[in-house]
């Protein structure tokens, strides 16, 4: 019983010891320069996702230790949130957005700010969607822990780059640049800031439901469980 707390927390620190990794310029300038830009991101993202799976099938392993019961529409929720969360990081990643994780430095254009004007932090967003449905539908403590830390990091880490941003470029130039974009789901839309020029890429919008599709299919080959409501 022991042996599978230490997994699931080995596994954690893992996993959060890899996600300095892009916080840490030198590390990823070294990195960038082996595999290069797009390298560097194909890696680290196969990284994340091995590592991500390595922990929630540790958190299955753990000692059962029940806090609520899991009710029906608690998969709903989950089947739900989760293409919404899958579409926001698909279209987040890389996608021209200095003021958030996940974004390209080069080429937004604040008066046509894309997926930022939908929400400033995409990826934040979608882990913490896929954070709290989850943490609803799994009430055990290994999974309370788990996808609570996940929910508590992506609010916290919008607060925090937000921040950061504000320190590093100077409080009038953030200003300008976030002033089209939403901290909530669609706020510049909704308050007349922002007035998208285009549909949303097709492309990605395909991906999206690539990815979907996906992750729906390999859930019960790899987590263990059928996402079916």
């Amino acid at each position: 019983m022991a042996g599978a707390w230490v997994e699931f927390f080995v596994a954690f620190a893992v996993f959060m010891a890899a996600h300095r990794i892009p916080t840490a310029p030198q590390t990823k300038v070294l990195l960038q320069a082996r595999l290069g830009a797009r390298g560097f991101t194909i890696a680290y993202s196969l990284l994340s996702t091995v590592l991500l799976a390595w922990l929630i099938v540790a958190a299955g392993r753990a000692p059962v230790v029940v806090l609520w019961d899991q009710a029906v529409w608690h998969r709903w929720l989950v089947n739900l949130v989760m293409p919404v969360a899958l579409g926001l990081a698909v279209f987040g990643i890389s996608a021209p957005n200095p003021l958030s994780f996940g974004g390209k430095k080069t080429g937004f254009d604040p008066d046509r700010p894309g997926i930022a004007g939908v929400l400033r932090h995409p990826l934040l967003w979608a882990l913490a969607l896929w954070s709290t449905a989850h943490l609803l539908a799994n009430g055990t403590l290994a999974h309370v822990i788990l996808f609570g830390s996940f929910a508590g990091f992506s609010v916290f880490g919008m607060i925090a780059i937000d921040r950061r941003n504000q320190r590093v470029m100077g409080a009038q130039r953030w200003a300008a640049w976030a002033q089209n974009t939403s901290r909530w789901p669609c706020e510049a839309l909704l308050r007349g800031r922002w007035h998208p020029q285009s549909g949303p890429s097709l492309w990605r919008l395909g991906l999206a439901v690539v990815v979907w599709a996906a992750v729906f299919h390999l859930h019960a080959p790899i987590i263990g469980v059928m996402p079916n409501p």
